[in-house]
């Protein structure tokens, strides 16, 4: 087995004490005193990209998780910060001219909106296959594309610490409510759950459920504990990364474990489904203390995110991420592969080369390691698997199967898409043989729930 990796130092608090707080947009980007050394033109270009796309971070991230002495190379830099490459050149340009030009707000947001349009903002049919309708309305706050999960965007949690700039749900956090997911009420997702009893897994998403209050999330929480059906509460946050003083030392901090608790008590299975993209993220002992203390209420912690160009397109830093949490208790789940919507071709990684990463990561890890899942692609369909490239009768292909679909019936059974080394999402693979034509075909169509 290789050495562990020795990422670069970061600061660190003692115990739980909390650091201050400063959320940082394009508005104060000025403000960032790591920045003060970019020329005018570096900091024109990030203010017309985060025009478009969502940006937003926090001091935790800009002092604790950036190396600023490498930012060619840095992550999480990447990971937070806009460049340049993630608009097009032609689209980059119209908006540094708006923004230099000190164009009026109408004119530049009006600018930034056709871009977003073209974005792909809502992929795999999100709005149109996945929001259930009951008598003539759609419910907007839910999704309902499986058969025994349902996920849930509770108003309140629709932002997040700071913003990955890969980010699929960007579209959430631009300002436009015509594209945002979003509900204040829980007797919608309640009464919805009552009729469909075949809901057993709820997702609670964003933005990040962990930027609510404790009050706030119990509000949301703890009706589902009186719908029996309902055996499985997840929670996708990207706090454990960005802001672990959530779980340790916030106001309410203490609050939240306690609710967590009652969660667990009540008979559910509490999972925390912790985003963290790179090994960097685990580094301070803030980070890894709050994975303990999450563990310690009963709940459990999953660590999944998107194989991504430039931050964690390498065997051995998924190696890393994964031994790391398990050292935590925290379970390997998902490699993703990252979607077909925002600024994908500054991100995307060819699924063969995807593949191999995971390959390379999942032969360095212990079995409880291979909890891991990967690489897959959240598709219009369902969630498929690259398992492999072979040769079959002379042709090369993918091996490939659903982990989750539209149509159960697909679940688990392997089928081909012919090799291109070139592709990079789902809609750009073909079948290999006539049989698996259907498993392409099954895309779905809006359901009468």
């Amino acid at each position: 087995m290789p050495p562990r990796q020795a990422w670069p130092a970061v600061p660190t608090t003692n115990g739980h004490r909390q650091p201050a707080y400063q959320a940082y947009t394009a508005r104060n980007l000025h403000q960032i005193p790591q920045l003060r050394g970019r020329s005018s033109e570096d900091l024109l270009a990030m203010r017309a990209v985060a025009a478009v796309l969502p940006f937003r971070t926090n001091s935790y991230v800009v002092e604790q998780l950036i190396d600023w002495d490498d930012l060619e190379h840095d992550p999480i830099y990447r990971l937070t910060f806009p460049s340049p490459g993630m608009l097009r050149p032609d689209d980059l340009e119209r908006m540094v001219k708006l923004i230099r030009d000190d164009a009026s707000p109408a004119a530049i947001a009006a600018e930034a909106h056709d871009i977003r349009r073209r974005l792909n903002p809502h992929p795999s049919g999100q709005l149109v296959l996945n929001v259930p309708e009951v008598e003539g309305h759609l419910l907007g706050g839910l999704q309902h594309k499986y058969h025994e999960t349902v996920l849930f965007f509770p108003g309140p949690g629709q932002i997040c610490h700071a913003f990955c700039t890969y980010c699929f749900r960007w579209a959430q956090f631009v300002g436009e409510p015509d594209l945002k997911l979003s509900c204040n009420d829980p007797g919608v997702l309640c009464g919805y759950l009552r009729e469909h009893p075949e809901v057993t897994d709820v997702l609670v998403t964003g933005g990040d459920p962990m930027v609510m209050r404790t009050d706030v999330l119990a509000r949301f929480l703890e009706p589902l504990l009186a719908i029996g059906s309902v055996r499985t509460i997840r929670i996708g946050t990207k706090a454990v990364a960005y802001w672990p003083h959530r779980f340790l030392s916030d106001p309410d901090a203490d609050a939240l474990s306690r609710l967590f608790e009652r969660v667990v008590h009540s008979g559910r299975q509490l999972a925390i489904m912790a985003h963290y993209s790179h090994p960097r993220e685990l580094a301070p002992d803030a980070a890894r203390e709050a994975v303990r203390r999450i563990r310690a209420t009963g709940a459990s912690v999953y660590v999944q995110a998107p194989l991504i160009r430039g931050i964690n397109d390498r065997p051995d830093i998924w190696a890393e991420l994964w031994r790391t949490a398990l050292d935590l208790g925290a379970i390997p789940y998902y490699m993703l592969v990252e979607r077909d919507t925002g600024p994908r071709e500054y991100f995307e990684v060819p699924l063969a080369d995807c593949w191999s990463i995971f390959r390379a990561a999942y032969s360095r890890v212990s079995g409880l390691g291979r909890t891991a899942r990967g690489p897959v692609m959240s598709a219009t369909p369902g969630k498929v698997a690259v398992d492999g490239i072979t040769e079959i009768a002379g042709t090369k292909v993918f091996l490939l199967h659903y982990i989750q679909a539209r149509d159960p019936e697909l679940v688990n059974r392997p089928f081909f898409a012919t090799f291109d080394a070139e592709a990079t999402w789902f809609d750009q693979l073909s079948p290999a043989f006539d049989n698996d034509r259907h498993f392409f075909e099954s895309a779905g169509e809006p359901s009468a729930r």
